[in-house]
């Protein structure tokens, strides 16, 4: 087996008491193995203190791209074309219905991005428009619905799924998304 050690990293949960952290040295082909506070791993990013802030703030940079390019190659397009590719391209949240332990700050943020991207992408609606009148103009679904329905999609398939290791993963209150 070959081990590439520039890629592989380490990385200790930070401990509810601070006295009892440990730092062990890995040595793998005589190269040491860095330790890190925050990894990307399958595009998550994931960090010692079981926090998915980053995350979230690298789904509102994401977002903000994405709006952009939109901007960039759809903007003579007609409305319902501007529909289509804003639902398929800002409305998919990858592995939202991961996120469990997060500020309420940085959900706020991300509402907040949400909606921006919107008024954006749909040149008509200006800075101070109403968030509601706009998303029943448009028919998209809200943030807040966006997210609940992307949870109990996750936690239906969970739930059906034949591997028993998937089914016991740990459950997550919705309400942590309101």
């Amino acid at each position: 087996m070959l081990c590439n050690t520039n890629k592989t990293k380490c990385m200790i949960w930070n401990p509810t008491d601070k006295t009892k952290i440990v730092s062990p040295h890995f040595v793998i082909d005589g190269h040491c193995v860095q330790f890190v506070n925050e990894f990307r791993y399958l595009g998550h990013i994931i960090s010692n203190n079981l926090s998915d802030d980053a995350d979230i703030k690298r789904e509102i940079h994401n977002m903000y791209m994405r709006t952009n390019m939109l901007i960039q190659r759809f903007t003579n397009c007609s409305q319902h074309v501007k529909m289509a590719t804003f639902r398929a391209y800002c409305i998919c949240l990858y592995g939202v219905a991961l996120w469990s332990h997060f500020s309420s700050c940085i959900m706020m943020k991300f509402k907040y991005c949400y909606h921006t991207c919107m008024k954006i992408f749909f040149f008509e609606y200006s800075k101070y428009y109403s968030v509601t009148a706009m998303l029943l103009a448009l028919c998209l679904s809200s943030f807040d619905t966006v997210i609940h329905n992307d949870r109990k999609s996750f936690m239906y398939v969970r739930s059906k799924h034949s591997n028993d290791l998937v089914k016991l993963f740990p459950r997550v209150s919705p309400s942590a998304f309101l």
